[in-house]
């Protein structure tokens, strides 16, 4: 198993371009399944969770052909259906998250899946009650095989419904408004997130010929058609690489450049962030962080000093996560990592998973004043530069834990030790080379 050998204290300089969206590509990527004609994905990123489920699904039967780097055409014409019923595929299955969004599209398309309880990060409870009360919604039964210790689904004949859904669940969104495009009839969603991975989907899935309305609100309605046919799409920038960028260079007192990663059709300065990033920008800013925006780039500026803000009454900020447009639960990591190093107070609160703030301990150990109230808060306060945390040997616990360590290491006086980078190798895109090209000093040991 792999680790980074970390040197710290260096800084970092120049430009660095943000992969395709990791979340984003394990939607439509199982949306090809919903065509026989070729879909064409561009701005693929190599990663291992993306590599894992397009291994997946040509073992399926959908051809995979590699047209240039990130690019992909994918064409689903026959699938193996005595595969879909092996031990192999429960078995790929459960050994990755993204599998789960693979329920929707086989049930539209074959009328019956097999399914494992998928694996992915362990960061608490994930349930998936939201998915598969969405498949019942359309007509389709389910049972559990405690023989094959899988889900087994059925439904020939999808019916659209309304459903009010639980959660706002982003993977169960969208799964739902995949099993839903080939349903007959009119399914409307009601509390459905809306990241811009959902939206993205669903303009992939319109420009397929489905009828979906309600892209970018929690309102969505799905008039279903008989069948879809292929099309081109283009991932979005990954806004967490975006955030995981600004926290280094803020943290490394570096000047940076992130490029090409806002909307260039916005006329506005607000709506070129806004539409891709939200209010992670604004995030960083309470933080004290300077963000410059320069077209379609963001420049964060060396800064020797950041300092929180406070509330309007004088209280002390809390960051907090929630469903879009509110700030994803994958950065909150990263600002709590950066928060170490800055000038006040902050509360620390993970709402939607109970497990993600448990890599604090290293932090800790590293010399960062962090008290761990409960699994969802913690209180940071910064160092203000004054004192750089010492160097730590750590084991990354999921991606976005992983990539907090990182940017700890980065900061950190001496040389850490990160083990079990598997866990960032599969959100982040040749990190360490990209990392290096632009002023830091990791190196890969197997």
């Amino acid at each position: 198993m792999a680790s980074f050998i970390v040197e710290g204290g260096h800084k970092l300089h120049g430009s660095i371009t943000p992969q395709g969206a990791k979340n984003e590509a394990l939607q439509v990527l199982c949306a090809v399944l919903l065509t026989k004609e070729t879909v064409v994905i561009n701005n693929l990123p190599n990663i291992l969770d993306v590599n894992n489920l397009i291994d997946l699904i040509a073992s399926i039967g959908v051809r995979v052909e590699k047209l240039s780097k990130g690019t992909y055409a994918f064409t689903a014409r026959e699938l193996d259906t005595a595969y879909l019923r092996s031990a192999d595929f429960l078995k790929k299955c459960n050994k990755l998250r993204g599998s789960v969004m693979l329920i929707g599209p086989l049930l539209a398309r074959l009328g019956e899946v097999t399914y494992a309880k998928p694996g992915g990060d362990k960061i608490g409870r994930r349930r998936l009650d939201t998915h598969f009360q969405g498949m019942v919604n359309l007509g389709a039964t389910f049972q559990y095989d405690q023989q094959l210790l899988a889900y087994r689904f059925s439904g020939k004949h999808l019916k659209g419904s309304y459903m009010l859904l639980d959660e706002a669940s982003v993977t169960g969104t969208a799964n739902i408004i995949m099993a839903s495009v080939l349903a007959e009839g009119t399914t409307t969603i009601y509390n459905a997130a809306c990241e811009p991975y959902l939206q993205q989907l669903c303009k992939m899935l319109n420009s397929m010929g489905a009828k979906i309305s309600g892209v970018g609100s929690n309102l969505l309605t799905i008039e279903g058609v008989r069948e879809l046919h292929g099309a081109q799409h283009t991932l979005l920038p990954d806004m967490i690489e975006v955030g995981s960028f600004i926290g280094m260079a803020a943290i490394t007192g570096s000047e940076l450049r992130i490029k090409n990663c806002l909307d260039p059709s916005s006329p506005s300065l607000e709506g070129r962030a806004g539409e891709r990033l939200g209010i992670i920008p604004d995030a960083f800013r309470r933080l004290g962080i300077r963000i410059d925006v320069d077209g379609d780039d963001i420049i964060v500026p060396a800064q020797e000093h950041y300092q929180i803000e406070s509330f309007l009454d004088g209280s002390i900020l809390t960051v907090a996560d929630a469903p879009w447009p509110g700030l994803t639960p994958d950065l909150l990591s990263v600002l709590l990592v950066v928060a170490t190093q800055a000038k006040g107070t902050v509360l620390i609160h993970q709402k939607m998973f109970e497990s993600r703030l448990f890599f604090v301990d290293k932090l800790i150990d590293m010399g960062a004043q962090i008290i761990l109230c409960d699994p969802h808060r913690a209180v940071v306060v910064g160092h203000d530069h004054t004192r750089q945390l010492k160097h730590n040997n750590m084991t990354s616990p999921d991606i976005r834990a992983g990539i907090a360590m990182l940017i700890a290491a980065m900061s950190a006086e001496g040389t850490s030790r990160i083990d079990h980078i598997d866990q960032i190798d599969r959100g982040y895109e040749d990190i360490e080379h990209r990392l290096n090209a632009i002023g830091a000093h990791i190196r890969r040991e197997e």
